[in-house]
């Protein structure tokens, strides 16, 4: 595993990860002056790239920055066929191509880094699939919780419009009210909004029929935030009752943000969100130490 030397801010710098093979290109956050509590592992939605837990349109939207100070490392990768990996992977992978490359990545980090007491994955949208998928594929038991936002198991939206993440027929079902975001959030985006991989967009219309026997095999904790905006899932209580009965084999907490829209992490709200994601992770740690059952 390789690192790129230039820093993107105070606590936050480039790097550059060997997933067997895989040459995935992300963001890492580290404590500055004592061993990591536990990593957080960030992984973006789809048409994105890691650089979307980096907010820098005000200060403390920063998922990297916050956690970085609450004694955590915070990886924030880009998936495979984003970033570095989009030359080698034109095309993407699909979901079980990229657990496995995903792992590796976890391998690898884990190899030269201090982990704490484990990987704890922070998912948005697309990502948030990718997380399920990883956490049933988790047989080294590495993983101690997820928390995921923007992903659900209904589509509230014709799957001819999963493609374009960007058009601007879609562009509010991703952002919603624009009031949602801080000025210049537009502006400084820009360079975070890619395509999504063939690969990646002609396998997100199965989704619904994917979940279940991948929820199925779920057995660390899970935290799922819809925001109040929230516009590509259904989030109604009957949608939500159903994903949250796929995944019977493990604790499933159901959280609403309000004054938010899909990309949680980039608005207002970013700060308060991720206060809870990472109070999710604290309980995770309790329970991985054994010392609540």
């Amino acid at each position: 595993m390789s690192e790129i030397l230039s820093p993107v801010s105070r606590r936050v710098r480039a790097i550059t990860i060997d997933a067997d093979g895989v040459q995935l290109s992300g963001l890492l956050g580290e404590p500055a002056h004592a061993p990591p509590r536990a990593v957080v592992v960030a992984v973006h939605g789809g048409g994105m790239r890691a650089g979307y837990f980096h907010g820098q349109a005000h200060p403390g939207l920063s998922l990297l920055e916050l956690g970085a100070g609450l004694g955590f490392t915070v990886l924030a990768l880009d998936r495979p066929g984003y970033g570095l990996s989009a030359a080698q992977l034109p095309t993407g992978q699909t979901l079980a191509e990229q657990s496995v490359t995903l792992h590796a990545a976890l391998g690898a980090f884990a190899r030269r880094y201090q982990t704490g007491v484990g990987f704890f994955l922070l998912a948005h949208s697309f990502g948030g699939k990718l997380a399920l998928t990883a956490a049933a594929d988790d047989i080294g038991d590495r993983l101690i919780g997820l928390d995921i936002s923007g992903c659900g198991h209904r589509y509230a939206v014709d799957t001819d419009e999963l493609p374009d993440p960007h058009s601007l027929t879609t562009r509010r079902l991703s952002w919603g009210p624009l009031q949602l975001y801080p000025p210049n959030t537009f502006a400084g985006s820009r360079s975070l909004l890619v395509p999504m991989p063939e690969r990646e967009w002609r396998e997100a219309a199965n989704w619904p029929g994917l979940l279940p026997g991948i929820a199925r095999r779920v057995r660390v904790p899970v935290r799922l935030t819809f925001a109040e905006h929230e516009a590509w899932w259904r989030h109604d209580e009957e949608a939500v009752a159903t994903m949250t009965g796929m995944l019977s084999g493990t604790r499933v907490i159901v959280d609403h943000q309000p004054d938010a829209g899909h990309n949680i992490s980039l608005g207002w709200a970013a700060r308060a969100y991720h206060l809870r994601a990472l109070a999710f992770l604290e309980e995770c740690m309790l329970r991985r130490a054994g010392t609540v059952t």
